[in-house]
């Protein structure tokens, strides 16, 4: 969990904000996976979520469910994930997290899902589809792996919700822009920077947004208020209209420069 926690700080140090960037492993292949990641850092990501196709997610859009489809058609599984992950760690020590459904976690069993994932080299994990309320046993194992936690909070949180999620995120804490799936928007909800601002006042844990960030301009207006941007449907979309993997990490690394130039602050 280092690796993210050192991040996000060495980000806050330079006065800057922090880029993730979401891609779905395995798409197109876990080959380029493991080549998208490195090419990803040297471009100006800070870290990246790993997306494990799942064939029943709750939360992604259209654009990352087709990708899933796709990598779980070409026979991509959670061991294949974590395979990609040790070959990305011989190349780059970019902070990695998880994003999952609960389903993967509790098929391979929550312990040594954490287990398995601590030693390939992953720094944090987010499951979409568990409440906070129901996740004390989960944090508990992630934090007897040195895997940070993360949650999301959305618009329609309550209070309850917004202060439990906080407390338990142990990595940041995942800020969804607006109501309903991940995918691109043209703007940014102004109810946004009041629901950060809430997040703020329950920990002092980093809060990245996520949710319809597509856009430099848009990484940099979230970047005022929060600690990062989030990027997933954008970047995964570039990938996937690319004609081959070494075009995919070609464009994927071109976006993600122009994503970072949103990190340094206006004016």
């Amino acid at each position: 969990m280092s690796r993210l926690s050192d991040s996000f700080a060495r980000a806050r140090a330079e006065g800057r904000g922090h880029l993730t960037i979401f891609i779905t492993a395995g798409d197109p292949s876990l080959e380029a996976t493991a080549e998208l990641v490195p090419a990803l850092a040297e471009a100006g990501a800070d870290a990246v979520e790993l997306g494990i196709p799942f064939s029943d997610p709750l939360a992604d859009g259209p654009v990352i469910q087709a990708a899933g489809q796709r990598a779980l058609e070409r026979g991509c599984t959670v061991a294949g994930v974590l395979d990609c992950v040790r070959a990305i760690r011989a190349r780059c020590d970019l902070p990695l997290a998880f994003m999952t459904c609960y389903n993967p976690v509790l098929q391979n069993g929550p312990e040594r899902f954490a287990r398995e994932a601590r030693v390939a080299g992953v720094d944090g994990v987010l499951v979409t589809d568990l409440p906070p309320a129901e996740a004390g046993p989960w944090v508990e194992t992630l934090a007897q792996n040195d895997l940070g936690a993360i949650f999301l909070v959305a618009p329609s949180s309550t209070p309850e919700r917004v202060e439990l999620a906080a407390r338990l995120s142990t990595g940041f804490v995942y800020c969804v822009s607006r109501p309903g799936v991940t995918g691109t928007r043209d703007d940014l909800p102004a109810e946004l920077f009041d629901l950060v601002a809430r997040i703020r006042e329950k920990t002092d844990r980093p809060v990245a947004v996520g949710f319809g960030i597509a856009r430099a301009e848009h990484v940099r207006e979230v970047c005022r208020v929060a600690d990062g941007a989030i990027v997933g449907s954008a970047m995964v979309r570039v990938i996937a209209e690319a004609p081959d993997a070494a075009a995919a990490v070609e464009r994927a690394a071109a976006f993600a420069r122009e994503l970072a130039a949103g990190k340094a602050p206006a004016g």
